[in-house]
This record gives structure tokens, sequence and C-alpha cells, in this order.
């Protein structure tokens, strides 16, 4: 049986959006580059992880990582997939989403919907718990 693996995220700017996705949920970051990694970067001519054109967003305790990928093209529709996030003081985080720089888009009955600063929807559920 085949299990989730990766999410890739589509961008302009993977370091960034690594950077908001790493801070976002609790218990991620942005995967370390070692030497050989940034030797692999500059014999493609990429000087550092800022100009990395994918960029690993990794979970500190398992499950699936978020990958943040270059394409050339800007956002223009709805994302056909985006994560869903709970939290027990949603409104705290709403705060912290926002000093990252996700916006607002709609507060309905259960949960917001929200997009990180690339313009990618992400939604957060209040945690029964």
């Amino acid at each position: 049986m085949a299990r989730l693996h990766d999410l890739v995220l589509d961008c302009a700017h993977p370091a960034a959006t690594a950077r908001f996705w790493a801070a976002a949920p609790d218990g991620h970051d942005v995967a370390p580059y070692d030497d050989a990694e940034l030797a692999r970067l500059r014999a493609h001519g990429i000087s550092g992880p800022e100009g990395d054109p994918t960029v690993l967003v990794e979970p500190r305790g398992g499950g699936p990582r978020l990958w943040c990928q270059l394409v050339p093209e800007p956002k223009r529709v709805k994302n056909r997939l985006h994560l869903g996030l709970v939290s027990t003081e949603p409104e705290a985080e709403l705060r912290r989403f926002t000093a990252l720089g996700a916006t607002v888009h709609n507060r309905h009955e259960d949960h917001w919907v929200l997009a990180d600063p690339e313009g990618n929807e992400f939604c957060l559920f209040p945690s029964l718990s």
C-alpha cells in the first residue's frame, strides 16, 4: 500500500515560502543544507539556499514532508488542494499567522480560510480538545 510521503507547493519564492510553512504548523523546520548540498547548488549556478528552486520543510516527528517548488507562472486560481491546521487557541494562531505574512480570506462558522504569503489557501480549525 502507498503512503503519503510529500506534498509539493508551487511558488515563486521557495525559500521564503518554506520559512512560512516551517513556522506556521508546530514541529516543522526547513531542512538544513550541508556542504554537499551547497556544492550541488553551486554546480547548478545557484549561490545558496535563498536561490534554491526546491526547498524542503520537514516534520520533526514524522509525517509528510512539504516541498516548496519554484514555478514560472503566478498563482491565478483557487488551490485544488490545501492544508488544514487545527489549534486549541485559534485566535492566537490567527494573529501569529498574519504576523508571519498570512492573510485571512474568510471566516466560516467552524473555521477560517487563510492564504500564505504566496496566496496559497489553507484552513484553520479550532480543535475540540
